[in-house]
């Protein structure tokens, strides 16, 4: 089945909000944000916005998400891309359309001048890792967490 990548409209917002829960629990697991109205403002507030990509893969129904942001660090003027988001649902075709979102942000980069992106992805998420290190993300920084337990007051 074919698919085409287009700008996410409002209609989308709820399969996306989907995406984006599901980021969150890859991402964070127990601590994950998993409330659906949290993830709609923020989403709902990106479409559209000047700086924002925002790209759905559509094949008669959303089967992948992409969202990044244009920033600019504030010590350098450097602008930069924020990679925010990439998700794709269970689909035959799942790697070419996540090849193909992030083709397309870069794509968009480009065109906008954006020389840099910039992304963060969870450890065990090695589906992503994959993804950036198959376009040639190279890793720049590692955190590290240590979780303890805050002595009574």
């Amino acid at each position: 089945m074919s698919y085409v990548i287009r700008p996410a409209e409002h209609a989308d917002i709820a399969r996306i909000v989907d995406f984006e829960v599901d980021i969150a629990i890859i991402s964070f697991g127990d601590d994950a944000i998993t409330d659906r109205s949290v993830h709609e403002r923020r989403v709902t507030s990106s479409l559209g916005k000047n700086g924002e990509v925002t790209l759905v893969a559509d094949d008669g129904d959303v089967v992948g998400w992409a969202w990044l942001s244009r920033r600019t660090n504030s010590l350098t003027g450097a602008r930069y891309g924020n990679f925010r988001s990439l998700a794709v649902s269970q689909h035959p075709s799942r790697g070419e359309i996540g090849e193909a979102l992030l083709d397309e942000v870069i794509t968009r980069c480009r065109a906008d001048g954006i020389g840099e992106l910039v992304g963060k992805v969870h450890a065990d998420n090695l589906g992503m890792r994959a993804l950036y290190r198959k376009f040639e993300f190279e890793p720049v920084h590692l955190t590290m967490r240590k979780r303890i337990d805050a002595e009574p007051q």
